[in-house]
């Protein structure tokens, strides 16, 4: 039951008798209504503001032949485009799934289509580059001459976001941007002493708790700052925790997530519970949690920021 209640929690958003107008003081200042906190755990970034996650317009390596309108099959390409500050440019969204929220305004505002989009669609998208993957690559067969690029999955996050800057003739501005990211990372690190912090990363899902490996996404960008990992944490997979193996999810600092609604139920059962709260990091008011689409579901720069700016806000902040 408590973890309905805290779920109804995190979720519920106060209006002002059933209005969309704010909730203000007698003196007029807005009132706050963001859900900061989930079973007694600080939410890092309650407040994010997702108009501000596209960077700014990036140049093209030749302006003469520059792309203007682009259609992607995968919405999981749409973070590079973003992190390349040229979401304008895309016309359409021809697939199933959903804009990530995280993306904001920009991108979420991109007509979806759906993987086999009518002539009508079509014409409106009216696309010059369509960017694909493999398990998408049939749809594109709906925009007839448009250049199709497929971009392959790579070993990582950073060579498709290569793979797209390059697609979209932005191979010398995509490489700025990996190092600038990579700088970044490794200054922040030093300036928080993320070396002497070990980290521990953990998601809920609707019936059990996950240790992310350091091949994670958020478990890379950890590795990139220069965070250590407590030692039963330090493998590129990630482990199940059992009843033998509980206290492994302990940490300097625990940072948590639900996978869904039914992740945030059972987490919020498990963040309650005596045998949680007698782990070292809980017992010392450090465990945070943070948004399982950005940290995990994403991989690209434009999340890889946003995780980063994460870690900075948060690494020496309580629950």
């Amino acid at each position: 039951m408590l973890g309905a209640v805290a779920s109804v929690a995190v979720f519920a958003v106060l209006t002002a008798c059933g209005q969309d107008a704010p909730l203000t003081t007698p003196d007029g200042q807005v009132i706050s209504t963001t859900t900061t906190r989930v079973a007694e755990v600080n939410i890092v970034n309650a407040d994010r503001d997702y108009s501000r996650t596209c960077l700014a317009p990036t140049t093209p390596d030749d302006a003469a032949t520059d792309v203007s309108r682009i259609v992607v099959t995968d919405p999981s390409l749409l973070d590079a485009i973003c992190a390349l500050g040229i979401g304008p440019k895309v016309t359409a969204v021809a697939a199933n799934g959903a804009v990530p929220a995280y993306l904001g305004p920009q991108l979420t505002s991109v007509p979806v289509i759906g993987a086999t989009p009518d002539a009508a669609a079509v014409d409106a998208a009216d696309p010059d580059v369509v960017l694909t993957t493999p398990q998408t690559s049939a749809t594109a067969e709906a925009f007839g001459d448009a250049r199709v690029v497929t971009i392959e999955p790579g070993e990582g996050w950073e060579d498709r976001f290569g793979s797209v800057a390059d697609a979209l003739g932005r191979s010398a501005s995509g490489s700025e941007l990996l190092a600038d990211f990579e700088k970044q990372a490794k200054r922040t690190g030093r300036f928080l002493d993320a070396a002497h912090n070990q980290i521990s990363l953990v998601r809920f899902t609707g019936d059990s708790e996950v240790i992310a490996g350091t091949d994670t996404f958020a478990g890379q960008i950890l590795g990139l700052i220069g965070v250590q990992r407590p030692e039963p944490q330090r493998s590129p997979e990630s482990t199940t925790v059992t009843d033998e193996n509980f206290t492994d999810a302990d940490g300097d600092l625990i940072y948590v997530s639900f996978v869904g609604d039914d992740g945030l139920e059972h987490g919020s059962d498990v963040l309650l519970s005596d045998r949680w709260l007698n782990m070292g990091a809980p017992t010392w008011k450090r465990v945070l949690s943070v948004d399982d689409e950005i940290w995990y579901e994403s991989s690209g720069l434009a999340a890889a920021w946003l995780v980063l700016n994460d870690v900075k806000e948060s690494i020496n902040g309580n629950s």
